[in-house]
């Protein structure tokens, strides 16, 4: 399968994932009318595109190609009709943000490597792209971005970034080395979801949790 259109495939996933995500997580959130839905939707699943081209100083590629608008429309207007039904299972609705995560890591990292960055700055960019539409949907429905508070959010993206990349590096990177990469990322995220994994934190954090004076 040619590159491009693997990452064509993969960035409309991803949009659709997010962009039900996005919707599905506002309905559930707060009282919001369809523009709301809509719009929530279409952010989370555009906004880290948009952030990684304009870091690349590109156009943004959804507003060059009517299909990104396309897809993340369709995905916030199926959770409108069908959000009553939908918002109810919380479990649907992480995964749906895994699924977008992983694959907007991939393509935000290749994308990098092709414009030639080096592999750590690509990277991060992959890892800003997976989490950047997220965060601007947390920060508009006044949340603290998970990016921010759950410490297995970023680091599967920078994982599946991670191998990404270094699979680009070698010249192995093609359909199967993506879904493979993809499929890391999209794992540690769900297990951290399933078993309440976290990052580390700073000791002064934990004792403050157990409500441990911060002078022990």
């Amino acid at each position: 399968m040619d590159q491009q259109l693997l990452l064509l495939l993969l960035d409309l996933t991803g949009t659709f994932a997010f962009a039900l995500n996005g919707a599905l997580t506002a309905i559930r959130a707060v009282r919001v009318d369809i523009v709301g839905v809509i719009a929530l939707g279409m952010i989370t699943a555009m906004g880290g595109g948009v952030i990684r081209d304009v870091m690349l100083n590109l156009s943004p590629a959804t507003f060059q190609d009517w299909r990104y608008l396309a897809v993340a429309a369709v995905g916030a207007l199926i959770a409108f009709a069908f959000g009553n039904s939908l918002v109810r299972l919380s479990t649907p609705i992480e995964v749906l943000d895994a699924v977008g995560l992983s694959f907007f890591a991939i393509t935000g990292a290749i994308k990098a490597v092709e414009f030639g960055l080096g592999p750590v700055q690509a990277i991060i960019l992959g890892t800003i792209t997976a989490v950047g539409g997220g965060t601007l949907r947390d920060a508009l429905l006044g949340r603290v971005p998970s990016v921010l508070s759950d410490g297995l959010y970023a680091v599967p993206a920078f994982i599946g970034a991670g191998l990404a990349v270094i699979a680009s590096l070698f010249g192995l990177y093609g359909p199967v080395t993506a879904v493979v990469a993809a499929a890391v990322c999209f794992l540690i995220r769900v297990l951290g979801l399933h078993f309440s994994w976290n990052a580390p934190v700073p000791r002064e954090w934990k004792r403050r949790g157990t409500g441990s004076s911060s002078r022990d």
